[in-house]
């Protein structure tokens, strides 16, 4: 999934990157959920607790070719994807032409306010400069509804610093679950779970998923 950042050459770059390897990605990850139970789960969870909220459709933001937006949509949600790269979107709308998805960077969201019940980003905030992630995540808070979820998917570390690692599509970076936690509830969400997977055989790194929900007006 396809991050968007504040930085124009960054965004430039990023967005670049992952236009070139479009066919390639959606090829390799296309499935990918199959041999996930444990994220299949999650989205089951998540998708619960949007659905008992009832506070408005839900954005995959970073959707890449749309496979997990679509699993979001069997599962019952009213979804959508949003991407920075061209080529991605591309893909979805071919691959789920029943499902909308549009290109946006996720720092400044065409979406109104609080109109969300549910944000996603699996994985698509690894690529963006530690000192603009507090920025995403209050355009997260921006459009969500109060209550709202939001399910952040992350390369998982120990270090309570953010650390760059060598991504395969561009530079990318780690973050410990504790830290980025830190950050969401000073965006305004407060923790409602976490989690990190070993990495399988052919990954490099831990997964890290953070659970947050919006808070709500006393």
């Amino acid at each position: 999934m396809v991050s968007a950042v504040t930085d124009p050459s960054v965004l430039h770059d990023t967005k670049a990157a992952y236009d070139a390897v479009a066919p390639l990605y959606a090829e390799l990850f296309g499935n990918m959920l199959e041999t996930l139970p444990l994220e299949r789960a999650l989205l089951a969870a998540f998708a619960e607790l949007v659905q008992a909220h009832n506070a408005g459709p839900v954005a995959d933001i970073g959707c890449g070719p749309g496979q997990v937006t679509a699993h979001l949509h069997a599962l019952g949600l009213n979804t959508f994807g949003i991407d920075l790269s061209a080529e991605m979107i591309a893909l979805a709308r071919r691959a789920h032409p029943g499902l909308r998805f549009d290109e946006g960077s996720m720092t400044a969201l065409d979406l109104a306010d609080e109109m969300l019940g549910g944000i996603l980003a699996f994985f698509s905030t690894i690529h963006t400069p530690p000192r603009q992630l507090p920025t995403v995540f209050t355009e997260f808070g921006r459009v969500l509804a109060p209550g709202g979820y939001l399910l952040l998917g992350f390369l998982a570390g120990d270090d309570p610093l953010p650390r760059e690692v060598d991504h395969k599509v561009t530079l990318a970076y780690q973050w410990s679950p504790g830290s980025l936690a830190e950050l969401l509830r000073q965006a305004g969400f407060a923790e409602v779970g976490r989690l990190r997977r070993e990495p399988h055989e052919a990954e490099r790194f831990h997964s890290g998923y953070l659970l947050v929900r919006k808070h709500q007006e006393p």
